[in-house]
């Protein structure tokens, strides 16, 4: 009986930390929607998105990095594949997003504006580098950096998105897909009725949301398909609830 009760214990001594956990996803989550903050943050008027990158962004960031290396190293990994999956599948799935946008954007460079209709859907990103870098939002032509800048905000939304994602439903091989879907839908109902529209000069048409809310759906089946084939099973509980 006492040898048993020992080999308990040791047994319960080597067996790594979980810090994927609810308690720890929430941390994982609030971390990660520092960036979509930072755009919030300038549109409602609580502070420029510049200041708002330095100061909570850019930390947030670090830290997040930092927690998913040191479960890699001190836990049982399963934080830090959360933060691998969800990075990689956000991205994909920005990328995949933005794909299906380039005939709109380039419809008449690239011939196609007799079936296709012209939208300005990349407008933001170099508005997005210009708040970032303090710079006026409006400018006649933006500047190379304005435009970098612009565009790993856009991907940084992406990637921490998916991260998000992951941190929601906790085991994405357990999950159906769809939940990405339903995090995109949320996602456009929130461009649609925060400021952003009127920030950026958005004239809000039906064929803008039927344009914008198709690729919020591909960007969640990509994302919601992609966490659940990388992600490998766990017993963790979902925030959102087991489907």
């Amino acid at each position: 009986m006492m040898r048993g009760n020992r080999n308990r214990v040791k047994a319960a001594q080597r067996e790594p930390t979980s810090f994927w956990t609810p308690v720890w996803r929430a941390v994982v989550f609030l971390l990660s929607a520092a960036s979509i903050w930072c755009l919030l943050a300038e549109m409602y008027g609580l502070c420029s998105m510049q200041t708002f990158t330095i100061r909570i962004l850019l930390p947030a960031t670090i830290v997040l990095v930092g927690l998913a290396f040191w479960d890699r190293a001190r836990g049982d990994g399963r934080l830090w594949r959360g933060f691998v999956i969800g990075s990689i599948a956000g991205f994909a799935a920005a990328i995949a997003y933005d794909v299906f946008r380039l005939p709109f954007v380039f419809s008449r460079q690239w011939g196609l504006n007799w079936v296709v209709p012209p939208i300005p859907l990349f407008k933001v990103f170099p508005r997005f580098g210009a708040m970032i870098l303090g710079q006026a939002v409006e400018q006649p032509e933006y500047s190379l950096a304005a435009h970098l800048v612009g565009w790993a905000y856009h991907f940084s939304n992406g990637v921490t998105f998916g991260i998000m994602y992951l941190a929601l439903i906790g085991d994405g091989r357990r999950r159906a897909w769809w939940w990405g879907i339903v995090l995109a839908v949320g996602l456009e109902l929130a461009m649609l009725f925060t400021p952003y529209p009127g920030t950026f000069g958005i004239r809000v048409t039906g064929l803008f949301v039927v344009v914008t809310l198709t690729a919020h759906l591909i960007f969640g089946v990509v994302l919601g398909a992609l966490s659940k084939s990388m992600a490998p099973a766990t017993r963790e509980r979902s925030l959102v609830g087991a489907v």
